[in-house]
């Protein structure tokens, strides 16, 4: 597969630390095959990249279906895999991850993103590779102290780690990258909100659209950024070709409440909004009578862990992305109508009759 790389724009800046992308344009992508990594190598396709991506024998590939790629066959816990995967590559984007921390224990989070990220580092370490991108989370920043003053790059991760194990997990991931920065490796950090759009063939945010699909009458009075799964895959872009080392930058379109999103999400579903917001006090009740539902078998679009974490604000100022990335955001309405317009074309979403 022989593709060409397009140069960046004159009027953008570039970083003395980056590589020389107009001359080596090889990529690997971790997590190819879920929603931010498929979004990110159908952007790399379309700006000339040569793509090739680490997957599981097992792996899915729906959502990569009309994309150019070469496959190499490995896991992120397997270094040997790792090192023989990034043979050639001058830029590995490390988007791989445990993001459906509702759906997994806490050890399997920990294996994933810790310890995979690490075998990640030490692999391209090994490898020489020229950059690393890893995908983070706005989980492993904040949250807010409340919504009026949203958190930079440079808040530290403050919850217990029993509280929200995928954050400390993310939190973690990140000090090995940074660990592989003092070993000499060339690392950018970026750190999306909530993602929505299409080619979300896993349901990462996705289950929120089937949630509400079914029925959702509340939602904790808590709020998050949302972000265009497109715009967080520019944004890696961006990251490989202008992020300075050892830096976070925030992909995040606008900070929204789960009551705002979920209106606006029921509102292009056309289904019934939810009606209130759980106070805070009442959380840690609610949270307890669904995890006792889910334990009997009830299907519920949420667990308790959830519903707790609701209550925070991870609401975040994407002013860095702007500024150094020269990113811009879609509006989330866009968003919302293209990931819903996706999901009921591959079945997952019922079709409505207007």
């Amino acid at each position: 597969m022989s593709l060409r790389h397009v140069p960046a724009k004159d009027d953008q800046k570039t970083d003395d630390n980056r590589p020389d992308l107009e001359a080596k344009v090889k990529a690997l992508v971790t997590g190819a095959t879920g929603l931010v990594g498929a979004n990110l190598v159908e952007t790399l396709n379309t700006a000339g990249w040569q793509v090739r991506i680490l997957r599981r024998r097992t792996s899915r590939l729906d959502a990569l279906s009309d994309l150019a790629y070469e496959e190499a066959i490995g896991d992120i816990l397997d270094e040997a895999s790792l090192v023989a995967a990034m043979k050639g590559i001058d830029v590995v984007f490390h988007v791989a991850g445990a993001a459906d921390y509702w759906r997994k224990p806490p050890a399997h989070l920990y294996r994933v993103n810790v310890d995979g990220t690490r075998c990640v580092v030490q692999a391209a370490l090994q490898a020489g590779v020229e950059r690393l991108v890893y995908t983070s989370s706005v989980a492993a920043i904040g949250p807010a102290p409340d919504p009026q003053h949203p958190v930079d790059e440079t808040h530290p991760f403050t919850l217990p780690p029993h509280v929200f194990p995928y954050g400390h997990s993310k939190w973690l991931a990140e000090q090995e990258v940074q660990q592989g920065i003092s070993a000499g490796l060339d690392a950018v950090i970026v750190n999306p909100s909530i993602v929505i759009g299409p080619r979300d063939v896993y349901l990462t945010s996705g289950s929120l659209f089937k949630g509400m699909e079914r029925g959702m009458p509340f939602t904790p009075r808590g709020g998050s950024g949302v972000v265009d799964a497109r715009d967080v895959a520019l944004g890696h872009v961006r990251a490989a070709e202008h992020g300075r080392r050892g830096e976070r930058y925030i992909l995040s379109a606008v900070n929204l409440s789960h009551l705002a999103l979920a209106r606006e999400i029921s509102r292009v579903l056309q289904v019934p909004p939810p009606r209130w917001e759980l106070p805070p006090w009442s959380a840690g009740v609610v949270a307890w009578v669904v995890d006792v539902l889910r334990r009997l078998g009830v299907r519920l679009p949420a667990d308790g862990n959830t519903i707790r974490l609701g209550t925070y604000w991870f609401y975040v100022d994407n002013r860095k992305s702007r500024e150094q990335l020269h990113l811009s955001y879609r509006p989330v309405q866009e968003a919302i109508q293209d990931a819903v317009a996706w999901l009921k074309a591959h079945g997952y979403l019922r079709q409505r009759s207007r």
